[in-house]
């Protein structure tokens, strides 16, 4: 992607938010910690001048956003195989395995879904934000399976990711909870932010999460565990295992968030499950160039289907 800028003006003064904030709404497109960067790099300026991402926005403001030429993803290209459930000239859909981290990161240089993506795709990924990395709209952990859509354009990227900011995909998962569920449906609404303590988890903070809706209902009764189908309103992170945790039935394997009950469970049934039993079955959205809506379901994996018989 080529370097661009763009100006805008600040119509109306928000003394209670702050500019990365203010930015992501505009840009759903890119991460806030990506924005972030590019304010610390200088790329983003405040009528001429470089400023801090906590900055509150004024109503006259003119903000110079400079989009740099995307660098090189660092990730190495790598023949891995993908089970695609669709593919075009603007987009793909595939079903992720369990145990395929999606980003490389430290420790997870290589074997990735991106490292995957970056041979099959051949160069025709998006590069949003200054960054080439490869496609990826929303995220799945490693540990999760399931629907996964990629961009292979910029502006795929964008009309995708504007989907998303304003809950127009349809997101629906299989979970397979510790305990017996006490209601056959019910919606969770619990605002979810980073866990004041352990950086890598998130908590239930209604002071100062951001807003999370995660619909369910029990698909399945089993021994000491429960299958539900869960739909996601909103696309925090680790929304949904945060959310049942909240209710007290985490996610069976769930070693994050979820210990005890899982041993409790364990104890009671013999069955220790190898990971977070949770699958993104479902997913549906408009196609950006065709204006068609497209819908996906991806089939339970192995391992999900052993731990429901053994769970039976």
């Amino acid at each position: 992607m080529a370097s661009r800028t763009e100006v805008l003006t600040i119509e109306h003064s928000l003394p209670s938010e702050r500019l990365d904030t203010y930015l992501r709404g505009k840009f759903p497109a890119v991460s806030r910690g990506a924005i972030q960067r590019l304010i610390e790099e200088g790329h983003i300026r405040v009528n001429g001048r470089v400023i801090k991402p906590t900055l509150a926005p004024r109503a006259g403001d003119q903000v110079e956003v400079h989009w740099p030429e995307a660098r090189s993803a660092e990730a190495k290209p790598e023949a891995m195989p993908l089970d695609i459930l669709y593919e075009d000239e603007t987009l793909l859909v595939l079903n992720k395995p369990p145990g395929l981290v999606v980003h490389p990161a430290a420790g997870h240089e290589e074997h990735t879904l991106v490292n995957a993506l970056l041979h099959h795709c051949a160069g025709q990924l998006s590069g949003i934000g200054g960054v080439a990395r490869p496609g990826i709209v929303h995220r799945l952990d490693k540990d999760t399976s399931g629907c996964l859509v990629v961009a292979k354009n910029d502006e795929t990227h964008v009309a995708l990711s504007v989907q998303f900011a304003t809950r127009k995909v349809e997101k629906i998962y299989h979970a397979i909870l510790c305990g017996d569920l006490p209601h056959d449906r019910g919606e969770i609404r619990a605002a979810i932010a980073r866990h004041p303590s352990h950086r890598k988890r998130m908590a239930v903070d209604d002071e100062l999460g951001r807003e999370a809706r995660t619909g369910y209902h029990v698909l399945e009764r089993l021994r000491g565990a429960t299958l539900v189908q869960a739909v996601l309103h909103t696309g925090r992170t680790h929304q949904i295992r945060v959310h049942f945790q909240f209710l007290g039935f985490p996610v069976v394997g769930d070693a994050t968030y979820g210990n005890r009950q899982n041993q409790r469970l364990a104890d009671l049934t013999g069955y220790t499950a190898p990971r977070q039993m949770l699958h993104a079955g479902h997913l549906a959205f408009v196609h950006p160039r065709t204006a068609k809506r497209l819908s996906f379901d991806a089939p339970r994996p192995e391992d999900f289907l052993d731990a429901l018989g053994a769970l039976r």
